[in-house]
Formats: structure tokens, sequence, C-alpha cells
């Protein structure tokens, strides 16, 4: 058995009913339509609903079932009662079940916190581990921020390289052909000067450089050209050959 120490319906009679409802149900009238029929709707209620139910689960919905209950009876049977609001006090239950309905809350209470705990713990774990992430993203944003970097100032010392290995190639290759055309102009001109004249000039300054200066009265005969020579033996030998063929004629 439960109790339910206070009830308490709060409601209005509009003006336009006063004479028809006092006519039909009295002076009384909230007697039959509210006090009477709160009894019954509560007794209802009870009935289809377990302990747990009425004391813990659905209490806080006792008030609003109660208040739809009445007014629709009176809306039916007696129109002008408006049933502004119904409050219901916590029933009155034995010692003993209080006890373990107390307990059981109490088991309850520490079920819950463990779960918002362990929500905590798991949203503090999707946090550090998002951070970590997070973090772990940005390092490797970095590194590879820094790695491209790396890249591109080998790349721009590669170009640099190979632009001044360019360089130098095209004045090595410069300097080969200004060598190449000096010696060149240098032969040609050398050719040009290979002339009897010129090579007979050089001769003769060379046996300048080398020649001795004799004093006395008999002076050394000396060959001043050795092609000078040649030829004065070939006349010589010419003539020699001529003597001996009218000789023999």
């Amino acid at each position: 058995m439960i109790n339910f120490e206070k009830i308490e319906v709060v409601n209005r009679l509009g003006k336009e009913y006063v004479y028809e409802t006092l006519l039909n149900y009295g002076v009384q009238y909230d007697h039959t339509w509210i006090y009477d029929k709160i009894h019954h709707e509560i007794n209802q209620f009870c009935s289809s609903h377990s302990l747990q139910q009425v004391y813990i689960d659905v209490f806080d919905q006792i008030d609003e079932k109660m208040k739809d209950a009445l007014q629709g009876d009176c809306t039916r049977y007696a129109p002008g009662i408006e049933i502004i609001s119904v409050r219901v006090t916590k029933p009155t239950i034995p010692e003993s079940i209080r006890r373990n309905f107390e307990q059981m809350e109490e088991e309850r209470t520490k079920v819950l916190i463990a779960i918002e705990r362990q929500k905590v713990v798991e949203k503090e774990a999707e946090t550090t581990k998002k951070m970590a992430i997070s973090e772990a993203e940005k390092n490797a944003n970095v590194s590879k921020i820094l790695m491209e970097q790396k890249l591109m100032e080998k790349d721009s010392a590669r170009r640099q390289e190979e632009i001044e290995n360019q360089m130098y190639m095209a004045h090595e290759k410069s300097l080969a052909d200004a060598a190449f055309y000096r010696v060149m102009r240098e032969a040609e001109a050398n050719k040009l000067k290979l002339t009897p004249q010129f090579l007979e000039l050089k001769f003769i300054e060379a046996i300048a450089d080398n020649t001795k200066i004799f004093f006395g009265d008999k002076v050394p005969n000396m060959v001043l050209d050795q092609r000078l020579l040649g030829n004065f033996l070939q006349r010589m030998s010419g003539e020699m050959a001529r003597e001996v063929d009218s000789n023999e004629v």
C-alpha cells in the first residue's frame, strides 16, 4: 500500500457556466468532478503501473496525466470547469521498501557517475588522441616543407653549377678557338714567309751570328753559304765533265 498525502487541484469555473453548473451539480460541484474523481484516477493509475514506476520511473508524469484525465471528463459533462494544474506529492511507502529504493537509487547514481566518469575519461583520451594526431600531422607538414625546401635548394645549387660549368666550357672553348685561330694564322704567316729569299736571309743571319773574326795576313777560306757551295760544286762538276768529253772527242 502507498499513500498520497496531498493532491492539489487548481480549477476555475467560467462565469457563463455558473448557473448551469450549479443547477446541475450544486454548490459542491468540485467534489463530484474533482475530489471524488481524482481518487478514482489515482487508483486507476496505480493499478496499471508497478510500485517502481509509480514511485520513481513515471512519477514526474502523474501531474499531467491527472490533469488530462480530469479535464477530459469535465469538458464532456461539465464544460464550465477548467482544470488549471494538478500537483501530486511523493507517495508514502513502507520503510523497508523505501530503503531498498534508496539503495537502488544510490547504486543507480553510482552507476551513472561511473558511466559519466568513463565518458569523461574516453573524452579526454579522444582529445589527447586528436591532439597527438594534430601534432603528428603538424610535424609531418613541417618536415615535408623542410624537405621540399632542401630539395629546392639542392636543385637550385645543381642548376647554378650547371650554369657555371656551361660558362666555364664556353670560356675554355673560346680560349681554345682563339689559340687555334692564332696558331692557324701563324702557320699561314710562316707559310707565306717560306720563300727562297727569306730562307737565304735567315741562313745568312744564322751564319753571321756564329761567324768568327780572324786577324792576320792570311784569312782562311770560308764557305758562307752551303747552298752556294753546293751550286759551285755542281757548276764545277759540270764544267769538268764537259772538258773530259771534249778531250775524248
